[in-house]
């Protein structure tokens, strides 16, 4: 008799498994088992927000795997993830099952841990505790007003401004960032200024460069010298001038190491260092937590990798310290430990930094257990929470100024020297787009007081200030945190459903916003400016977090939300077409049609002369057309003056260059779906020889693409390697819905981040997990050798052999199948697998009555759908006639 444990991830179960012995049983969830079914009324503000919930297949199939090792058992341990997500989950997952009536006599406990290690576990497990009710209903806050802002304000973009794709609660608010930086962009003015440095030499035979900061007897601020003349001018006062050491002053500077990782902190480092994305930094990180095979043994090497808490427990300090004494020196271990506090706003410190689980696991140690990805993401962590208790660096810094005889010109030179690395030793954080610091590691040759100094000439350099940066990944994600909107562990998926949503697009690592994203964030801030403000999406963060502390009812926060917005709304039903067009026509004018630098109107129709060009909407979205259609019917696409779509592309194709083998073209060419790449050309003489081609994946842009990836493009499938339990090939290539890996007839797609060329056997072996584990294997059919299957399909599982499949009985699990019976069921029932594509179909015969046969109505697929307020009925005719659905009020 066993007990059971539920945890979110197969990975994570299989570790924890091994930790814990023959007397669990540990069953994945594989993440939510019940979700908001997405159509309009699954919230209903009316009820008291009553929410409906619908497990859907994969979610039924791990509720009934839950149930069938419940029976017997006396205990069931919930042991999801430490954080609000990971409650709301139990709570799902308690919910399905006493609907169920299955929780009779079972004790239902959580438990939580922040490291997947033995003792963790084992700690976790002696100390449960019941699920945390503001948690969960801080989730089902966020959960509702995600839902209704989605479902309430995204149609009204649909009927509104034709072409837009969705609204959501933070995503608005974080493309309303990148547009707005993008506008400063586009509105600053340059402005010239010059500096003035002078080269000059010691007694002591040492040459060093000053700068110039004072002349006249004036202090120079950074316009003072706008031009060349005067910039001249300066530099001839400090050529031809006698300068002398004025003051030399020396002090000590102490540098304190950074915190460990936070979430956003450690996403913010790994795009700086590493240039990883923020959702390949989480998935790296997430396995890092789950589990490495490290010589036949599983362990977590890092600890729950979303939190927005600095701190760590106290035998990790004290081991990390002990580490840092035997393995770098004593010196570089503090008197006292280091103590960490937060400032990011709303942080609620629930958990521990991200930290290496075990100190004296090294990165070189476990780097060959370790994909690439893992090794750098491991070796960064490990390095800044073994530096973040180490001792300070100390500096020397010099400032020196020198002074000409009149002393009315002053320059001044500064520098410093590390005279203790401290924990630089070990780790130096990566630099901010803002920070600089010219003279950090530039010494100073030795001076005093009154030295005279050889004057070697001056140098005049024209400077020109430049706009503020795009937002890189790391830097918006610090932005948002600052401001207090979204959370850590939503950060990566808002950034990207942004880029899928094309309203931004990615490019040398900064986000630059898309017209169709300009577009959508005119018309929020036009017509709903509250709802896609930084400080009032900050006020509700900081109101979710007083319910998941108790100190708010969600049903309050909810109403005093909805009242407001759905009001909002409203005030949207009379708005016309028209109205939007000439709002964001205003809004937006000045980006579409920039001043011309001859001074003529940059809105007159270059086809009619007479017209003025504007902003319209069409069925398929925003375009410019003129103002005397339908007289004139000039129209371009939504892209800023006349700018071409990347450029590049002449003619619609551009020559990468010669494939070596073959010495053809390698060419990117337009076609009506879009960019793809071409080898050679097509044969005039024999149309049915076509030249290869191949679709451009996305993420990769057409007008930057080089040789080396269209020839690796075009040279796909490609074998990665090997399935290491299985002992089957595994390929990469791209197909009709874009990048896939692939196993015998089992595929597997490519998250956005995966490179098709480049990925590796570890990273596609993940990829396909959840497939094969939805498909067995049962192995060579006596007959042919071919391999019998056993897969999931829409109307039940089934058993398929080549080309032939049968359906299993009814009520008979795929995991309980023989290959003996397989096999007798191809025999008896076996029909040839339908070819997929398009379908003709025949007209409907007539009937004698001249009116035509009514054809069968199709049967829906179905979900299962539950409502929490109704009791699942008992019977089988009962559950037949009507699935129960649930609600939460």
């Amino acid at each position: 008799m066993t007990d059971v444990v539920v945890v979110e991830s197969p990975a994570k179960a299989k570790t924890i498994n091994k930790y814990l012995g023959d007397g669990y049983t540990v069953i994945a969830s594989f993440g939510h088992v019940r979700d908001l079914p997405p159509k309009d009324g699954s919230v209903r503000p009316d009820e008291n927000f009553a929410m409906d919930w619908q497990t859907d297949e994969r979610g039924a199939k791990q509720i009934a795997t839950i149930a069938k090792a419940l029976k017997g058992a006396k205990h069931l341990y919930l042991a999801t993830d430490p954080d609000r997500e990971g409650e709301a989950i139990s709570w799902h997952v308690r919910a399905a099952l006493q609907e169920k009536n299955l929780l009779k006599n079972i004790d239902v406990q959580r438990v939580t841990f922040n490291e997947i290690t033995k003792s963790a576990i084992k700690t976790a497990m002696a100390h449960p505790r019941d699920l945390d009710l503001p948690l969960i209903e801080a989730y089902l806050a966020r959960r509702a007003l995600d839902y209704l802002v989605g479902f309430t304000l995204s149609p009204v973009l649909w009927r509104k401004l034709p072409g837009s794709r969705s609204a959501g609660r933070v995503q608005s608010v974080s493309l309303r960032l990148i547009c707005e930086r993008e506008a400063e962009i586009e509105v600053f003015k340059t402005r010239e200024y010059w500096t003035v440095t002078g080269d000059f030499e010691t007694p002591g035979h040492a040459k060093f460069t000053a700068r110039l900061t004072q002349l006249q007897g004036r202090k120079l601020e950074q316009f003072d010298l706008p031009n060349e003349d005067l910039a001249h001018a300066a530099r001839d006062a400090v050529s031809s001038g006698q300068f002398t050491v004025q003051s030399v002053e020396r002090r000590k500077v102490k540098r304190n190491p950074p915190p460990p990782f936070t979430t956003s902190t450690l996403q913010q480092e790994a795009s700086r260092k590493l240039g990883m994305s923020a959702q390949t930094t989480m998935r790296a990180a997430q396995q890092l937590y789950e589990g490495v095979d490290i010589g036949g043994e599983t362990f977590g090497l890092i600890t729950y990798m979303r939190t927005d808490g600095v701190q760590m427990a106290n035998e990790a300090i004290t081991a990390i310290r002990a580490h840092i004494g035997q393995a770098i020196g004593a010196a570089f271990v503090p008197e006292k430990p280091r103590f960490y506090s937060s400032k990011a706003k709303n942080a609620q410190e629930a958990h521990e930094a991200v930290r290496p689980t075990d100190v004296t696991r090294s990165p070189a140690e476990v780097a060959r257990y370790l994909t690439d990805e893992q090794r750098r993401l491991y070796e960064l962590v490990w390095k800044r929470a073994v530096a973040s208790q180490m001792q300070s660096a100390e500096l020397d810094q010099v400032i020196v100024e020198l002074a000409d005889a009149t002393k009315q010109t002053i320059l001044r030179a500064t520098g410093s020297i590390i005279a203790f690395e401290g924990f630089l030793k070990l780790y130096i954080e990566g630099r901010d787009d803002s920070k600089t610091d010219d003279d950090e590691g530039r010494v100073l040759p030795a001076m005093q007081d009154g030295d005279r100094l050889k004057n070697l000439g001056a140098l005049a350099e024209q400077h020109f200030t430049q706009p503020p940066p795009r937002y890189s990944e790391a830097s918006l994600v610090k932005r948002m945190e600052e401001i207090g909107i979204g959370r850590p562990s939503t950060y990566a998926s808002i950034l990207s459903v942004l880029r899928d949503r094309t309203y931004v697009r990615l490019e040398n690592r900064r986000f630059i916003p898309e017209d169709r994203g300009r577009l959508v964030t005119a018309f929020l801030v036009s017509f709903f400016e509250r709802y896609v403000d930084t400080n009032f999406t900050a006020s509700l963060e900081e109101q979710l977090d007083d319910i998941s502390g108790g100190r708010a009812d969600w049903h309050d926060v909810m109403r005093a939300f909805w009242g407001d917005f759905s009001h909002a709304v409203e005030q949207t039903k009379d708005l016309k077409i028209s109205d939007v067009i000439d709002a964001l026509d205003e809004d937006l004018g000045a980006y579409f049609f920039p001043a011309r630098e001859d001074g003529s109107d940059p809105r007159q129709c270059t086809a009619c002369g007479t017209g003025r060009l504007g902003l319209r909407l069409g069925k398929f979205g925003a375009f410019i057309g003129c103002s005397n259609y339908p007289t004139c019917q000039f129209t371009r696409r939504l892209i800023a003056d006349d700018a071409d779509d990347g450029g590049a592309l002449k003619d619609g194709m551009k020559i990468l260059g010669q494939d070596p083998a073959t010495g053809q073209d390698v060419t990117v060419r337009r076609g009506p779906y879009g960019l793809y790449i071409q080898q050679g050309e097509a044969d005039p003489e024999n149309k049915k020889i076509k030249p290869k081609r191949t679709t451009i994946p996305k993420g990769l842009e057409g007008d930057k693409l080089t040789l080396d990836q269209a020839l690796g493009l075009l040279s796909l499938p490609r074998l990665i390697g090997v399935h290491p339990d299985l002992g089957e090939p595994i390929e990469a290539g791209l197909g009709r819905f874009g990048p896939y890996v692939k196993m015998g007839a089992i595929y597997g797609s490519l998250d956005a981040d995966d490179d098709v060329l480049t990925i590796g056997l570890n990273r596609a072996v993940d990829c396909l997990a959840k497939k094969l584990a939805s498909i067995r294997n049962l192995g060579p059919h006596p007959a042919d050798k071919e391999p019998v299957m056993v897969r999931k399909g829409r109307f039940g599982p089934y058993v398929q052999h080549g080309q032939l499949i049968a359906n299993l009985p009814k009520g008979q699990d795929m995991d309980d199948v023989t290959m003996e019976e397989a096999v007798a069921l191809l025999a008896e029932k076996g029909k040839p697998l339908k070819a997929k594509g398009r379908v003709t179909r025949k007209p409907a015969a007539k009937a004698a009555t001249g009116e035509s046969k009514k054809q069968p109505a199709k049967k829906k697929p179905t979900t299962a759908k539950t409502k929490t307020s109704v009791k699942t009925t008992k019977t089988a005719k009962a559950a037949k006639a009507k699935v129960p659905s649930g609600k939460t009020s």
